[in-house]
């Protein structure tokens, strides 16, 4: 078994509140859920009004498959245009 673990790191500039956020984190994740079989969380940042963390998880029996899996939610939510990514680190584990 193979997982992959993709933190990815969003700035909102644009946005001066929590319920602002909120907004736009949960059309993003609702888009992803509803795209890939990923799961995915606002795992940091849950304070901050302009910067989010999401945590995404994909598992499956390939490396190569996560691995691309995971790169192509990274090209979707950069194409939604709601917020422009920042750092991006993904992480592969083999069990």
């Amino acid at each position: 078994m193979v997982v992959g673990v993709l933190r990815l790191t969003l700035f909102l500039p644009e946005n001066h509140s929590l319920k602002g956020k909120r907004q736009v984190l949960r059309a993003i994740k609702d888009r992803v859920r509803n795209k890939f079989n990923v799961s995915i969380v606002e795992s940091a940042g849950h304070e901050m009004w302009q910067r989010a963390e999401l945590g995404i998880c994909q598992a499956g029996t390939d490396r190569d498959f996560v691995d691309a899996a995971l790169r192509e939610v990274v090209r979707f939510i950069e194409g939604l245009g709601l917020a422009p990514l920042g750092e991006e680190v993904l992480e592969i584990v083999n069990y």
